[in-house]
């Protein structure tokens, strides 16, 4: 069996589990937690991608939050824009640094925020547990734990099926 196929398998039925879990138990938004699972696995994966896409997915979370608020003050266009702009080179400028040197995955936190305000109705200035911002990062450190408890699950169906799965994702 191939690395790959027991990732797919592993994520298979996590990606099922934790559809059930956000559809019954927790109200959190799954495809946020799709996209903080993917991020884990593009920054690297592991406990040290854990900790890095759960940084970089905050960091966008925390600009998002500082772009919305400060767009919430105005109806212009053009400044909503500059807003926008800023934030943007913010995002691009906070990935110098190399715990957050994964920009794709600070705007998948940028992103998160965003499309949790459109699915949720709850905007910039709630408070409380509703807060979007909130719910975005809760949800975006569980999505990297759905990486981790993946990541295991690969490991767990290769060694039951008798065949150790190799780092290249050819067949063993």
């Amino acid at each position: 069996m191939s690395k790959a196929t027991a990732l797919s398998l592993s994520v298979g039925l996590f990606g099922a589990l934790s559809t059930w879990l956000t559809a019954t138990v927790w109200p959190l938004p799954v495809w946020v937690l799709f996209l903080a699972w993917a991020s884990f696995f593009f920054v690297g994966s592991g406990p040290a991608g854990l900790v890095k896409s759960v940084a970089c997915n905050w960091a966008g979370i925390a600009i998002a939050t500082c772009t919305l608020l400060a767009a919430s003050a105005t109806s212009s266009a053009v400044l909503l824009a500059v807003a926008v702009g800023i934030g943007s080179l913010t995002m691009v400028q906070v990935s110098r640094l190399p715990w957050l040197s994964a920009t794709p995955a600070i705007v998948f936190g940028f992103a998160m925020t965003v499309g949790t305000i459109a699915a949720t109705g709850h905007g910039i200035l709630t408070t409380g547990v509703s807060h979007p911002a909130l719910i975005a990062a809760a949800t975006a450190l569980v999505g990297a734990c759905f990486g981790i408890a993946s990541e295991w699950g690969a490991s767990v169906i290769a060694r039951l099926a008798g065949v150790r799965a190799v780092e290249s994702g050819q067949p063993a």
